[in-house]
């Protein structure tokens, strides 16, 4: 079972609801990039992503010690690898089509069940794993 990170900070409500609205709006932009990946012609624009980032770039630190703050951790962490996988798989573009087309395909996949994984986690009032 993957270690969970334990809350170390009781957050008062207000911040509290401050910071999962946050992570609201910051998971919805994520997943609309995501699905705009998964599903052919749905293009979302990689501007709704940087906007995310930015958004969980500076408001993780308000996070510190929450288990709020490991979903900030996820979410940047997702966009980091998924960033490095297309980085890797991008030369099958250049060389192989439809590899490259899996490839890519698969990667979204992956990233949408990060991205849906974290959401469901968020709403259950749970850490991620570390």
């Amino acid at each position: 079972m993957p270690e969970i990170a334990e809350q170390t900070v009781v957050l008062d409500p207000q911040r509290e609801q401050s910071l999962r609205t946050v992570g609201l709006i910051s998971y919805i932009l994520h997943t609309v990039v995501a699905l705009g990946a998964v599903i052919p012609g749905v293009q979302a624009s990689v501007l709704l992503l940087i906007v995310a980032v930015i958004i969980d770039l500076v408001k993780r630190d308000e996070a510190a010690g929450s288990w709020q703050a490991s979903h900030f951790s996820w979410r940047l962490r997702s966009v980091l690898w998924v960033g490095i996988l297309y980085a890797v798989t991008a030369p099958l573009w250049l060389l192989l089509f439809v590899p490259g087309w899996i490839a890519w395909v698969l990667i979204s996949i992956w990233f949408l069940y990060r991205i849906v994984r974290g959401w469901t986690t968020m709403n259950a009032n749970k850490a991620m794993p570390a």
